[in-house]
């Protein structure tokens, strides 16, 4: 019988901090948990430091612990006082998973399984919640620290943690075997262009054509699936906007990090538990332009907000970064229609694609291939219009040629040939590009 292919992982690497106890000291910790509940008085130390009382909590529980007649060793004593300290102070089960600054996504289906994604492939964590009332303590102590809630009349919520992590969650009656968690958590330390060169995630001549567009104030949209990498190529792009432009960032939960000195961030408001208060993209977006942008960046475009943007982009306010939900520039174009005419602006079909075609001059590809990593696929530009058809060139393309015996794609990312119609608004603002990065063709 041949072996498994090296890419998959017959048994998930471990996990920093992962401590899996012995069944009957399991139902050990449970129990200490119970007994220092009833012990001490959480909200009398709820107004004392909180270092404070984490010592004073440790110690209660230290001697509750050598009280119990059960033989315990050294290891079994303080993987049952930290266990106990994570269930009260933090997240259960689940805070070993935040010491791992190589996991992106921590994903609960119900008390019993809880997987991890790690370098583009998700894995089957050991971790397990005793039951799923122990999980929904855990996701109504997350939810809380933001100041929402989840219930019975309110069975979802979505919200950006205190370190910019995002946390979606889901319950019963809804989620129909046991509650869901979502938490998409972000490096602290954003990818650089050269990062995702080096990385080959995109090649030189891309990059450097996204560069000199980024400077040359093309509007650029990026194009992806989920985890494509959209918002990781769009932090990367930001690198190349100057240091004396005012940027306003508008996002649904804010996960960009620009460098530039002088960044505003305005990130979008859920409704209140009344179901009022909601303030949308849009709304934040028509406020931007009375605040003196010379760029304004949307984490994602979504909806009616779309009609906005593109009249940004057409009167003034070029140079404009965002990413959409697509899998293809075709199939962008197409979401863009759509989410004009969501906004009810009257606008026949051909007058939505005209302002789309005068409005947008690149679409940046971006896909997470079946080996986990993350590429640019494509690099495509708006030429104009024929009849009442947006036409669409492709400048770079990633083409994949196979799989190597470790599981990896190979390919090569090549210039189709084509000098775009925008080199000549680069010209004019100063900003030349060599012939040679239109006939690239580097295999990965």
């Amino acid at each position: 019988m041949s072996a498994a292919p090296s890419y998959i992982r017959p048994e998930p690497p471990p996990i920093p901090g992962m401590r899996l106890l012995r069944p009957e000291v399991q139902e050990l910790k449970f129990t200490l948990h119970r007994k220092l509940l009833d012990k001490i008085n959480m909200e009398a130390l709820g107004a004392t430091d909180e270092r404070r009382v984490r010592q004073e909590v440790q110690q209660a529980l230290l001697m509750l612990i050598d009280g119990e007649p059960a033989l315990l060793n050294a290891l079994e004593r303080e993987q049952i006082a930290s266990q106990v300290l994570d269930e009260i102070f933090g997240l259960g089960p689940l805070e070993c998973l935040f010491e791992d600054p190589t996991i992106s996504d921590i994903l609960v289906n119900g008390a019993r399984t809880v997987y991890v994604e790690r370098a583009g492939l998700l894995e089957l964590t050991k971790l397990q919640f005793r039951d799923d009332q122990h999980l929904m303590r855990i996701i109504e102590r997350i939810v809380s620290k933001v100041g929402r809630r989840v219930d019975e009349s309110n069975p979802m919520v979505d919200a950006r943690l205190l370190d910019g992590s995002r946390v979606n969650a889901i319950i019963p009656p809804l989620a129909v075997d046991g509650p869901l968690l979502s938490i998409r958590r972000f490096s602290k330390d954003k990818l650089s262009p050269k990062d995702l060169v080096e990385k080959r995630a995109i090649s030189s001549a891309m990059m450097q054509l996204l560069e000199s567009a980024v400077k040359a104030r093309l509007n650029i949209v990026i194009v992806g699936g989920t985890g494509a990498g959209k918002t990781t190529l769009l932090n990367a792009l930001s690198a190349f906007i100057p240091p004396n432009e005012r940027i306003i960032t508008i996002e649904d939960a804010a996960e960009l990090q620009l460098k530039q000195p002088h960044v505003a961030r305005l990130e979008t408001r859920p409704a209140n538990i009344e179901g009022q208060g909601a303030i949308r993209q849009r709304q934040l977006l028509i406020n931007s332009l009375r605040m003196r942008p010379d760029r304004i960046v949307i984490g994602e475009v979504r909806g009616e907000e779309a009609l906005d943007m593109l009249q940004a982009m057409n009167t003034g306010h070029d140079g404009s970064l965002t990413t959409i939900h697509a899998n293809s520039p075709r199939e962008a174009v197409s979401r863009l229609e759509v989410m004009v005419s969501m906004a009810n602006s009257g606008m026949q079909m051909t007058s939505i694609r005209q302002q789309i075609a005068s409005s947008i001059h690149l679409f940046v590809q971006a896909a997470r291939l079946s080996d986990g990593s993350r590429r640019v696929t494509s690099v495509t530009e708006v030429s104009g219009m024929e009849g009442s058809v947006i036409t669409l060139q492709e400048i770079f393309v990633m083409e994949k040629l196979g799989l190597n015996q470790e599981g990896k794609v190979i390919g090569r990312f090549r210039a189709n040939g084509i000098r775009p119609r925008f080199v000549e608004k680069m010209i004019a603002q100063g900003i030349s590009l060599p012939a040679q990065i239109f006939e690239e063709d580097v295999p990965i």
